[in-house]
């Protein structure tokens, strides 16, 4: 018998609600079965351990056992990227359990995200600019990584989570399990995550086109298209450190790198101007920059929501094209914050729930309401004049999205429906 035999679980519990402290912590998670426990059946990707899904208090976690040593790393590096604003799993709670020499690491559910296989499976093989959109995706998570001095170490298609924001995708770190966080990384440790990474997605998109049954003269597009993904890094990290010599009359030209930032979503948190080393009669220009939540900062400080970059891009244009009507009908200008008020009232509120309902309440309601602004902006293009939000909420309830304009809007590149609506019982063909 084991000399922890009979020693109590010792639990961490960051929400410590009364569904989560009932649970059968006593119990290896092996042994945690229905109808005993809350149970919700989604298919994982490969892991190396074994990971449950359990409603509780209203909400989804995500149990895995573990060692104990490596589960109290990676809750430890899941708090400290929580701490950065960085995209990842939420850590939720630790429990270790010396009776039976392991731990339970628990995670929130990340809602309305998708695994890579999911949406593979639904992009045809013959247009790879569904799949750019997931690897871009990839390499701005590992460039944000990077910048705060966390090394990945396992980074992969199969440990990494998609969610919708506005028409963009969002890439969101799930296995943090060889994961460090340091004060910096250095050339080559950068190198190295991004070899494993260009490796991994290869095996991964290699691994889906074979269970999926796709002609061998795809594999080496594939291949082609991962090795891709360093050059996406690259080209944004280049953007993000670059430090260009200019002359002192040229100082306007500072305000085009600033807006290329912006418009990537990255704030600028200081600029530096000094005279160059070589040539001290022009100057090298320094940019700090810091979260990429330029576009949604803007929209929390006016309306208090909190969402996504893309959908505050998508947002902000809206809220722009609603102050204009209402200077127009008040017969002078409205100030910005007091438009924002009405907007996030009069609009926002009631039509989110409309949109959200026309799509079987899949998705989250904000990223219904930024689906039904690309709808109505898609169809007034084919009709040459507003067609209304009424109109707008009935296509996006039928599934009548114009298929044709597939290249203006990103919410119609997947065939037949936006993103949205697959929902979270969709079969995963596992």
């Amino acid at each position: 018998m084991s000399a922890s035999a009979d020693v109590p679980p010792e639990l961490r519990l960051r929400a410590p609600t009364p569904g989560l402290l009932a649970l059968p912590w006593d119990r290896p998670l092996e042994r945690w079965l229905v109808p005993d426990v809350a149970l919700r059946d989604i298919a994982v990707g490969p892991s190396r351990h074994l990971v449950k899904f359990v409603e509780a208090d209203g909400h989804l976690w995500a149990v895995k056992d573990m060692p104990p040593r490596v589960a109290v790393k990676e809750y430890d590096v899941l708090r400290r990227l929580e701490e950065m604003g960085l995209p990842a799993v939420r850590a939720a709670g630790l429990v270790l359990q010396p009776e039976f020499e392991t731990a339970i690491l628990l995670t929130r559910y990340l809602e309305g995200s998708w695994q890579y296989r999911r949406l593979f499976m639904r992009l045809p093989p013959d247009q790879p600019k569904h799949r750019a959109r997931l690897l871009d995706a990839m390499a701005g998570l590992l460039v944000e990584l990077h910048r705060h001095g966390v090394f990945w170490g396992d980074c992969s298609l199969a440990n990494t989570l998609f969610s919708r924001d506005g028409q963009l995708l969002q890439a969101w770190l799930v296995d943090a399990e060889t994961s460090e966080v340091h004060p910096s990384l250095s050339r080559g440790q950068r190198r190295h995550d991004l070899e494993i990474l260009v490796e991994n997605v290869a095996m991964g998109m290699l691994d889906m086109a074979e269970r999926l049954e796709q002609p061998e003269s795809l594999h080496h597009t594939l291949i082609a298209e991962a090795e891709q993904v360093q050059v996406r890094y690259e080209t944004l990290w280049d953007l993000l450190h670059a430090a260009p010599v200019l002359d002192f009359t040229d100082r306007y030209r500072v305000e085009g790198t600033i807006r290329a930032l912006n418009d990537l979503g990255f704030v600028v948190d200081e600029l530096s101007l000094q005279p160059d080393s070589a040539d001290p009669s022009r100057l090298r220009v320094h940019v700090a920059v810091g979260d990429r939540r330029y576009h949604a900062r803007h929209l929390r400080d006016l309306t208090g929501l909190d969402v996504g970059e893309g959908q505050a891009r998508i947002l902000l244009g809206d809220l722009h094209a609603y102050r204009a009507q209402l200077c127009l009908e008040a017969g002078h200008d409205v100030d910005e914050s007091t438009a924002a008020r009405l907007w996030v009232i009069e609009v926002v509120t009631p039509t989110e729930q409309l949109a959200h309902a026309a799509l079987g309440r899949a998705g989250t309601p904000i990223q219904a309401y930024c689906d039904l602004l690309e709808v109505r902006w898609l169809l007034s293009e084919r009709a040459g004049h507003d067609v209304g939000t009424s109109r707008a909420l009935a296509a996006l309830a039928r599934d009548g999205i114009p298929v044709d304009s597939a290249a203006k809007l990103a919410i119609a590149e997947i065939p037949t429906q936006p993103f949205a609506v697959l929902s979270e019982d969709d079969d995963d063909g596992d």
